[in-house]
């Protein structure tokens, strides 16, 4: 397994008469099986909400998925569950799922009780898979119906980021419409994960078994992708990486001397990271340069391997006195779905603040980017929230919902 990577600008080439210019790094990463692909052992840790709030069908429904996913697994694989309501507790200690009858009686088990505290069980999930995790994928599958009432929303983030520190990737899961999107999807950003949105009880399947699959898919783990620019070459000071691809989110870089480096978790087959680097060059003189060096280390969990590297892409623009525009489509296309989120997150902004048509304005220009990028089911969602909002209309719990995952991801069914 290695790391297939390719880098591209927004343009190659450059005015050599301007004193400052300004280009996009497009940086796709995947997995890559050079020999024809292998499945990596897992070891799955399930955080799941059992407070008074997930009774009857809604609790019902996730233990069934969570049931589908453990006859999913292999007998390699490694498995622990806990549950949380005002407290956490290990329902299945981290094992391999050799047997699985007891632990499916487990799951049958739980009950709907109590309040919510999403740290707790965040903390007892990263103990029980870091002690699985090694030469394993090992990720989290964290669900929620509701606000950290007995929990401290600041600890699941720093929670989240120890998470990514022991290599664990933790995915959220929001189940109906009482959770906070902000915290959920800032704990899924800094783990490297993935946040889904379960409107009904009978999505919960569909949800846990399509994290399941892209779980399956990882490769390679650990992922932290280096940037290394010349003196004439600086990042933005403000937002300066995003990942665009699968989901968009934006990246914090760490400076360590003329690099900068920046973690992405796992890496799957054939799926590819996209990252978008803002960067800012100083006048250049006529001919070719190389900018930029990138690369990526990884783990190998398939080989018990840890800090490979991979190979080190040169990053070359072209001077020219006489300047001609060579603008790279697929850049544009990335560039497109970076302006989507960002354009929705004024939006969001704008409505917190109380100014209705601005966020309507917003959500327009929004609608406006995604069919530019043939993403009509997304626009549809953006275009009708903003006609809710100019017709003097509150939006729901559920459209906010939408209108961020429209933001972030492509819908399937466009």
């Amino acid at each position: 397994m290695r790391v297939n990577l390719k880098a591209a600008l927004s343009d190659r080439h450059l005015d050599s008469n301007q004193p400052k210019n300004q280009r996009q790094l497009h940086i796709s990463l995947s997995a890559d099986a050079e020999s024809g692909g292998r499945t990596l052992p897992l070891n799955l840790c399930l955080v799941l909400d059992q407070s008074g709030s997930m009774g009857g069908k809604p609790l019902e429904t996730v233990k069934k998925a969570a049931i589908r996913l453990v006859e999913g697994l292999s007998p390699g694989d490694r498995l622990s569950i806990i549950a949380f309501n005002h407290r956490a507790q290990v329902i299945v200690a981290n094992q391999t799922a050799e047997n699985i009858t007891p632990i499916i009686r487990k799951i049958e088990q739980l009950r709907a009780e109590g309040g919510t505290a999403i740290d707790d069980g965040m903390k007892l999930g990263i103990q029980e898979a870091a002690t699985g995790k090694k030469d394993r994928v090992s990720q989290i599958f964290l669900l929620t119906d509701g606000e950290n009432e007995h929990g401290d929303n600041e600890r699941c983030l720093k929670l989240a980021q120890l998470a990514s520190e022991y290599s664990i990737t933790l995915n959220t899961l929001g189940f109906g419409n009482h959770w906070n999107q902000d915290v959920l999807e800032k704990i899924a950003d800094t783990a490297g994960g993935t946040l889904r949105y379960i409107e009904r009880p009978e999505e919960a399947l569909t949800a846990f078994s399509q994290l399941f699959t892209r779980l399956q898919s990882v490769g390679l783990t650990n992922i932290s992708l280096n940037l290394q620019l010349i003196p004439e070459v600086r990042l933005a000071e403000l937002k300066p990486i995003a990942q665009v691809a699968p989901e968009t989110i934006e990246l914090t870089p760490q400076k360590e001397g003329d690099s900068y480096f920046v973690r992405l978790g796992d890496l799957m087959v054939e799926q590819e990271r996209v990252i978008l680097a803002n960067l800012y060059l100083n006048q250049l003189a006529p001919g070719n340069h190389t900018i930029a060096r990138v690369g990526v280390r990884y783990d190998d969990p398939g080989l018990g391997q840890t800090g490979l590297q991979s190979e080190t892409l040169p990053i070359t623009i072209e001077g020219q006195t006489v300047y001609q525009a060579q603008p790279n489509p697929e850049v544009q296309q990335s560039i497109l779905t970076l302006a989507k989120y960002r354009q929705t997150q004024i939006a969001e902004e704008k409505l917190s603040q109380g100014d209705r048509a601005g966020a309507a304005t917003m959500l327009q220009t929004a609608a406006n980017t995604a069919l530019k990028l043939g993403e009509k089911n997304a626009a549809t969602v953006l275009q009708a929230n903003a006609t809710r909002l100019q017709s003097g209309e509150e939006l729901s719990e559920a459209e906010r919902k939408k209108t961020r995952l429209v933001s972030k991801t492509r819908l399937q069914d466009d």
